[in-house]
């Protein structure tokens, strides 16, 4: 199975207090917009490129982002829904390419590029947990 060039897909996403960049705000003196995080912008990007290649996962494969170059354009308050867009635009060696971008109502929020590679889930388990077993203390 492939994915078709140009391809799209959307996900829709309410704004709630825990995806805000002031939930972040953790230590003394840190303070934040009550708005959309970047971070949480990213992820949903990437969720939306990652539900693309669902269908070219075999057993025991996920997907995991790569390379994300992104801007973060517009800020979005709490109670807002955001859709978020990816655009398939094409295939180099393993990593499959994705135009992104998300809007809420008033108009676009981010936009950018992000890769994704299909990978072994337990193969890289094993190796995020061969880095933490090399650590020193």
């Amino acid at each position: 199975m492939e994915i078709a060039k140009d391809s799209t897909h959307h996900v829709d996403t309410q704004v709630t207090p825990s995806m805000t960049a002031s939930s972040f705000a953790t230590r003394p003196g840190e303070k934040y917009p009550t708005v959309l995080s970047t971070p949480f912008l990213v992820s949903e990007l990437e969720r939306v490129a990652a539900d693309m290649l669902v269908p070219l996962l075999g057993e025991g494969k996920v997907s995991v982002g790569v390379s994300v170059a992104i801007e973060h354009l517009a800020p979005t308050p709490v109670g807002l829904n955001i859709r978020s867009h990816a655009r398939f635009i094409g295939q180099e060696g393993k990593l499959y390419w994705f135009e992104v971008w998300s809007e809420d109502p008033a108009g676009s929020i981010g936009r950018g590029k992000h890769a994704r590679a299909i990978v072994d889930l337990s193969a890289i388990e094993t190796r995020a947990a061969s880095r933490s077993s090399s650590t020193t203390q």
